[in-house]
């Protein structure tokens, strides 16, 4: 069954209304493909415990299946961002689907004249196994947090800061955790990243770092891939 509403608001802009029977995720995603759009905007629930451990959420389905770009709004973000966008974060991996987002975060920064921060989590590991005992895990660690730093430089084009504000910054901690400090910190009104393709089963069991994000995080997040 299809229910079609079309009309003009302004500044004219066109707004249709469907309504598909059919598995929520699956229906929204055929949908953006059939358009095509550029962009799904889809509000979160919060689900936590059982439920989400096994089934997850209408919206990380989404966010999973989805090859454009996906704003999942929580129901708090009306109390901790506002518009248009003034502090944009943007944490990376340094995969293609990270360094997709920094592009568009840049873009995002620039249209709003906004603040952006662009984030590399380092993961603490514990001690090395035996096999490795000679390995120098502190060297190790600061050697990879200055190649971070010159990593994410490397990422912002020459003319970046004409265009917006960007900085940079390397943490220790567990990626989303960081990711969701950092936010909380700077009062982010956008955290802006990059998801991968994981399998079903991995997700169920363990989550991702993109996911832990949608799931917790105050204000919009935009997901894009690479």
């Amino acid at each position: 069954m299809l229910s079609f509403i079309r009309q003009t608001t302004p500044p004219a802009i066109e707004v249709a209304a469907e309504v598909q029977i059919g598995l929520p995720a699956q229906e929204i995603v055929r949908a953006a493909t059939r358009l095509p759009a550029d962009l799904i905007v889809i509000g979160t629930h919060g689900t936590t415990g059982f439920e989400h451990l096994m089934l997850g959420s209408i919206a990380e389905r989404v966010v999973r299946a989805s090859r454009v770009p996906v704003l999942t709004v929580p129901p708090r973000a009306q109390a901790t961002s506002k518009l248009p966008f003034q502090e944009v974060l943007c944490p990376v991996d340094f995969s293609s689907c990270s360094r997709e987002a920094v592009r568009i975060a840049l873009s995002v920064a620039e249209e709003g004249d906004a603040n952006l921060t662009i984030l590399h989590v380092l993961e603490r590991v514990g001690e090395a196994p035996i096999a490795t005992r000679h390995f120098n895990v502190p060297e190790f660690r600061r050697e990879y947090r200055q190649w971070a730093v010159d990593e994410l430089q490397s990422m912002l084009p020459e003319d970046t800061a004409d265009r917006c504000r960007p900085t940079t910054r390397v943490v220790e901690g567990k990626a989303y955790g960081e990711i969701l400090n950092a936010a909380a910190a700077d009062g982010a009104d956008l955290i802006v990243m990059g998801v991968h393709g994981r399998n079903p089963l991995d997700l169920m069991l363990f989550g991702s770092t993109t996911n832990q994000v949608v799931r917790r995080a105050t204000c919009p997040v935009l997901t894009v891939r690479g």
